[in-house]
């Protein structure tokens, strides 16, 4: 994915996901007439791509595409960690709040939804094998 302008993409792609711009740091190694540069791009303190070039545009580019890669690169399908003992799967997560939102009454509460949505979730998980961590 070579891009004329990949750290113009990246930071228009940081921007849709509602993330940080990207910061760029580059270092040159090697004798003056031999010189290379590594290059490392960052949103916050996380670590998006890294890059070498015989020039800091080159390794800021490369460095730029391998960001770009990570974040179109598909969800992990694992959980995310939770403090609770339902392991978290967004989409399933988000169907369930939706599926709350629908069938909430004109007087609900929203922790009427909520309590909903984590019935809902919950027996999703449950319909789909999984417990409550803990419980296989």
């Amino acid at each position: 994915m070579s891009s004329i302008n990949s750290k113009g993409d990246l930071i228009a792609r940081a921007v849709t996901l509602g993330l940080d711009a990207p910061t760029f740091e580059a270092e040159p190694s090697g004798p003056p007439h031999d010189r290379t540069f590594r290059a490392v791009v960052r949103i916050g303190s996380r670590v998006l791509g890294q890059g070498q070039g015989r020039t800091k545009r080159e390794a800021e580019r490369a460095a730029a595409e391998q960001a770009l890669q990570e974040l179109n690169a598909p969800a992990d399908p694992e959980p995310a960690a939770s403090a609770g003992p339902w392991p978290i799967y967004a989409p399933v997560l988000a169907q369930s709040v939706e599926a709350a939102l629908e069938f909430a009454e004109e007087g609900d509460t929203l922790a009427d939804v909520q309590a909903a949505a984590a019935r809902f979730y919950r027996d999703l998980l449950t319909d789909l094998g999984y417990g409550a961590e803990g419980d296989a």
